[in-house]
């Protein structure tokens, strides 16, 4: 279930605010410049291509282009099995910042989004449905957990993709990981 967690960093043993309530999670992040919504599903079997993926939701995603001046749209897909699976989480675990937004739709399965916003930790887990876009220049960071198990939609400015520049704050490794806040919702 998408769950919104408030942390105060000072006390990372304990959010003050949980909600499941996708209009309440929307209405708090977007009171800090963050963009929540649900799409609808679409069936989709299982061993959906990158094209089928941007086909089924082709219409959100022009939409999301034309507001706002997005060039291009791709696919990630993490598997249990995946050999660099421990690298890539490793990866998104620090807190960093980009120079353009960053978006995902995920179509399959959930990941963590850590957001640091005026002092406190938005700890938002995405599920099947749920589009976050993360403005730039704002810092958080990503946990997809030690069995990853998601598919994305990814929208970028930069046809370079994904670029990140680290804080170097330790904020991260004080809050509790995907485990702790992932499990304790399922």
């Amino acid at each position: 279930m998408t769950t919104l967690s408030i942390f105060d960093p000072s006390r990372p043993d304990q959010a003050h605010t949980v909600t499941t309530d996708p209009a309440r999670i929307a209405a708090l992040l977007d009171g800090q410049g963050i963009r929540f919504e649900q799409w609808p599903t679409r069936n989709l079997p299982e061993n959906a291509g990158q094209e089928d993926i941007l086909e089924a939701y082709a219409e959100e995603v022009a939409r999301l282009k034309a507001e706002r001046g997005f060039q291009t749209a791709d696919v990630i897909s993490l598997t249990p099995d995946h050999p660099q699976k421990d690298v890539l989480r490793q990866k998104f675990l620090d807190e960093h910042v980009h120079s353009e937004d960053e978006v995902r739709f995920f179509v399959r399965g959930q990941g963590l989004f850590y957001l640091h916003l005026n002092g406190q930790v938005y700890a938002l887990l995405c599920q099947k449905n749920d589009l976050i876009s993360v403005p730039d220049g704002t810092r958080h960071w990503f946990d997809m957990g030690p069995e990853p198990a998601f598919t994305c939609i990814r929208l970028f400015t930069n046809p370079e993709g994904w670029v990140a520049n680290f804080t170097g704050e330790d904020i991260a490794a004080r809050l509790p990981r995907y485990e702790a806040l992932a499990e304790a919702r399922a």
